[in-house]
C-alpha cells in the first residue's frame, strides 16, 4: 500500500505562483513513478505531469508544459509541482498518484494509488 497527502493549494490571482507537494508513505516509494493529476467537477481527471523514480525523467502535459515543473526528493519521500504563470483556466483539484508498472504514466487507470486532493483557484 502506498499513502499520499497532498499540500500547498490555495487561491491565487493569474499570473501568480503556487507549489504543491505531495508526501509519500509505503512500499519502496522510491520506485515508483508519480504523477500529478487535476480534475474540475464535470470533467474526467486529465493528466498533468509525472516523474520517474529517479527524477532524471519528466513528462508535462502541452497545457503545461513551459509553466509547471515537476520534482521529487526521494530522500523526503516528497514529490513537487510548481506551478508559474497560472491561468483561471488552471483551476481544479489538483491529485498526485503512484504508478507502480512505469508504463501509461498519462492514463489514470495505471495509478491504483491516489491521494485526496487539494483546491487550487487561479482568480482573474
Amino acid at each position: 500500500q502506498v499513502q499520499l497527502v497532498e499540500s500547498g493549494g490555495g487561491l491565487v490571482q493569474a499570473g501568480g505562483s503556487l507549489r504543491l507537494s505531495c508526501v509519500a508513505s509505503g512500499r519502496s516509494v522510491s520506485l515508483l513513478v508519480l504523477g500529478w493529476f487535476r480534475q474540475v467537477p464535470g470533467q474526467e481527471r486529465e493528466f498533468v505531469a509525472a516523474i520517474n523514480w529517479s527524477g532524471g525523467r519528466t513528462f508535462e502535459a502541452d497545457s503545461v508544459k513551459g509553466r509547471f515543473t515537476i520534482s521529487r526528493d526521494n530522500a523526503k519521500n516528497t514529490m513537487y509541482l510548481q506551478m508559474n504563470s497560472l491561468k483561471p483556466e488552471d483551476t481544479a483539484v489538483y491529485f498526485c498518484a503512484a504508478n507502480p508498472w512505469t508504463t501509461g504514466i498519462t492514463t489514470t487507470a495505471n495509478y491504483p494509488y491516489w491521494g485526496q486532493g487539494t483546491q487550487v483557484t487561479v482568480s482573474s
